[in-house]
Order: C-alpha cells, then structure tokens, then sequence
C-alpha cells in the first residue's frame, strides 16, 4: 500500500502552531501568513485524514493524535534541516568553551541545545551557566571562546541576539499592598535587575525591603514562584503559578533586557556562527524576537 507523502512546509507550520499556540503567531515564526498558515494546517490533517488541533474551544489545543503527530514532526523536521546542513554548508567540527546567561530563554535553552548536538554531532559543547558578570569574566580570563550574556548597560561588546521586555512578576496568589513598604526578592549587587527596581521603586517615592536575597536567577525565580516576594526579570521566566503584575499608569516603563554573543571573532568562531544562526531559526518568534544577524 503507497501512502501519501508529507510535505516539509506542512509539517514545519503544524509545529509551530503547535509551539506557539496561535496561527496568528506561528506565521510571525515560519514567515507565513495565518491564512497561508491556516491552510498548511487543513491541508495536512487532510492527507493524515484526522484532526491535529481542537478547535472548539477559544484556546488552542493539539488532540491526542496531533500529539503523536508533533513528536515524529519534530524528528522529521530535524532529520531534514540536519541533512541539507551537511550537504550544503561546510561541517562543523571542534571543541567549544561556552558560557551561556541564565538570562537566556532558561525554559528552551537546554532543548534547543541538545538538539544543536544532534544536528551538529562533530561539536563538542563543554558550557558553563551562571550569572551574566560572572561569565564575562571568566571569558576576560580566557576561560570561555563564547559567551551569551545580558549587556549590562556600561559597555558595547557583543553582537545584541536577543531582546526581551522586562516585567513586574509574583506568585500568582500574591496580594499587592500599597499601604506597605514593596516586598523586593533581588540578586546580589551588583545587578541591572536589581538597580532597574530600585529606580523604578524610589521613581514613584514607594518605600521597599529586601525580603530576599539570592544567588542565581533560578533562586530569585524559586522564591517568587514561592510567595516571598515580587521581583523583575524577563518575561520568559514566568512560569506556572506565577503572574505578571501590571503597574500603575504613572510608574516608570521598564526596559529591554538585550542579550549578546562575544566570540564570533575568534578562534572557535565558525562553531559560534553555526550556534548564533541555529538558535536565530530556532527562537524567532518565541516572544523575543530574536535579532537576526
């Protein structure tokens, strides 16, 4: 029995669909219209003769089918991206030394990154992660080849990949009171995220405390997450049983944060291309955007 094919562009507009949960923002993703989109999607559960999404309700969803479905889309889509790699562009060997902020996109980055070492098996990865002053030091020291890191604002090293908002963000049974002084949870100085709350508290004359004090990201995401306090940082770092606050009208907008390679220039720079221009494919409208080169 012949069955019929399944084209790439079909299977590369269900996932990401499928990723973003919005036709609208899946064609922002792949470049595609949401009506072209749309029709990639209808023209797939066509062929497969089955539904891949539920939509019946407002929300979005994959049905138990469409769930199988994203799991051999994704190693189909990665089969073919790996195999025109190796037959079009030059390969990719060597050992790199990378430094990656815990900034960056901490809910994709370790998929993206193993998917990297599959399409890209001759690359070596030994990464460090930590905090942004921290990786940049140990690159001064030539410790690291590569870093992504969050500009802090005082220098102009790097190639800015990746921006992002910034948000107010508690655990989402948090209960703001504006009669008491703001319950802050901040890394150690020195600290953008830290200065930027402060600025945007004393702006406003709103008294704060410091209610907790940690030593990574993850630690000032665990103790949010865990009702302590309120905090800033990047939008992708709420998670379930969190909530983005909104601020009063006459508060300060908060900035970008911008995320930046350095390396591109060195000896390990063909390695750091082929990464920069894998998570620029692979991360472009996922809420960034990610800046392409």
């Amino acid at each position: 029995m012949r069955y019929p094919d399944l084209e790439i562009d079909l299977l590369r507009a269900f996932i990401a669909v499928a990723e973003t949960g919005s036709f609208t923002l899946a064609g922002d993703a792949i470049g595609r219209s949401q009506s072209a989109v749309s029709q990639k999607v209808l023209r797939l559960e066509e062929i497969l003769q089955m539904r891949v999404f539920d939509r019946s309700n407002r929300s979005l969803a994959l049905t138990r089918d469409g769930e199988r479905m994203l799991v051999a889309a994704r190693k189909m889509l990665e089969l073919n991206d790996s195999l025109v790699r190796q037959l079009t562009q030059p390969i990719t060997t060597g050992s790199l030394r990378l430094g990656v902020s815990e900034d960056f996109v901490p809910d994709l980055l370790p998929r993206l990154l193993a998917r990297f070492g599959r399409i890209y098996p001759g690359v070596h990865l030994d990464l460090m992660t930590g905090l942004s002053g921290d990786l940049l030091a140990a690159y001064d020291d030539e410790k690291l080849d590569a870093v992504i890191a969050k500009k802090d604002g005082h220098g102009h090293r790097g190639r800015v990949i990746w921006r992002e908002p910034l948000v107010w963000m508690a655990s989402s049974d948090y209960q703001l009171d504006f009669a008491q002084p703001a319950r802050l949870v901040m890394l150690r100085a020195p600290c953008s995220y830290r200065d930027i709350m402060i600025s945007a508290l004393d702006a406003v004359r709103r008294e704060w405390i410091a209610v907790c004090t940690a030593s990574s990201l993850m630690g000032v995401q665990a103790a949010v997450a865990g009702g302590l306090g309120v905090t800033v940082l990047a939008g992708s770092f709420v998670q379930e049983g969190m909530q983005i606050l909104r601020a009063p009208d006459h508060w300060p907008a908060l900035p970008m944060t911008e995320i930046a390679v350095l390396g591109e220039d060195g000896k390990s720079g063909d390695i750091v291309r082929s990464l920069v221009q894998f998570l620029t494919e692979n991360l472009t409208g996922k809420g960034g955007p990610l800046m392409a080169a």
